[in-house]
């Protein structure tokens, strides 16, 4: 045992790289023992949490989400028409309500343009017409002023049931005032003033005998109730426009059912 001990301390002075400018060459640099356990402990099994069904679920919408982003970033042609024509409506209507507040360029005219939409506002009107009508003694008079109130509580019920199922707002936050919740008129799409007027002027034009200077008057008179409307912010240009259509739609549908005299007199003993 001594004898191979020396041996080997012999041939271990004898060899090369244990020399002290040699040493490097037999130790492994630093840093490679690391990555490896730590890329090993990365691998590893327990580092990976168990798949859930909610990371499946993300993974099958985050395969959806390209197809509906490809949807939205390629608009078809009608899309890309009804968004400007849409972009135009608002930056008009925008432009035109200038009395929509109190640091609006009109802002001094804004009571006298309130005043203008009120004229085409339900309540006057239905107040107005019953008023009227207990007041009639003629037949004729009675039965053109019942066809009248009923062409203003359908206008009342259909712009109310419109602006329920489109919930549009104006182009300005404008409150709504006590007689606009009385008739239901909250939301901007379609007009109620506009309707009103459209199918009021229609009526008188059809059931009465005007002079023509009257009946022009009668037409600005629809015109600028409508306009009123989006001076002081409350509608859209198309939200008038759309009121003015739907009121006369409205005049053609109170012409196919319209009520005899007979009728009226049998609703108006009854009432």
């Amino acid at each position: 045992m001594p004898a191979s001990q020396s041996r080997a301390r012999a041939r271990d002075r004898n060899n090369v790289l244990n020399r002290a400018e040699f040493l490097s060459l037999n130790q492994p640099p630093k840093g490679t023992q690391e990555p490896r356990s730590s890329g090993r402990k990365a691998s590893g099994p327990s580092t990976q949490p168990p798949p859930s069904s909610d990371g499946a679920r993300e993974r099958r919408q985050s395969q959806q989400l390209p197809e509906d982003d490809c949807m939205q970033l390629n608009p078809s042609f009608k899309g890309i028409a009804f968004n400007s024509l849409l972009a135009i409506d608002i930056c008009m209507s925008k432009r035109l309500g200038v009395c929509a507040g109190r640091a609006a360029s009109w802002a001094s005219a804004r009571s006298m343009v309130k005043l203008i939409g009120i004229t085409g506002h339900g309540i006057p009107w239905i107040g107005g017409t019953i008023l009227c009508l207990v007041r009639s003694s003629t037949l004729a008079g009675q039965e053109v002023l019942m066809n009248l109130l009923l062409a203003l509580l359908l206008d009342i019920m259909t712009v109310a049931g419109v602006q329920k199922l489109i919930k549009r707002r104006g182009p300005y936050e404008t409150s709504p005032g006590l007689l606009d919740y009385l008739t239901m008129d909250i939301y901007a799409f379609p007009a109620g003033h506009a309707s009103r007027a459209a199918m009021v002027s229609k009526f008188f034009l059809s059931h009465l005998v005007l002079a023509v200077p009257l009946r022009v008057l009668l037409v600005l008179w629809a015109f600028c109730v409508g306009l009123s409307r989006v001076m002081i912010g409350r509608h859209h240009i198309t939200d008038v426009i759309s009121g003015f259509i739907i009121g006369y739609f409205q005049f053609r549908l109170v012409e196919l059912v319209w009520m005899s005299s007979n009728t009226c007199q049998m609703l108006i003993s009854a009432w």
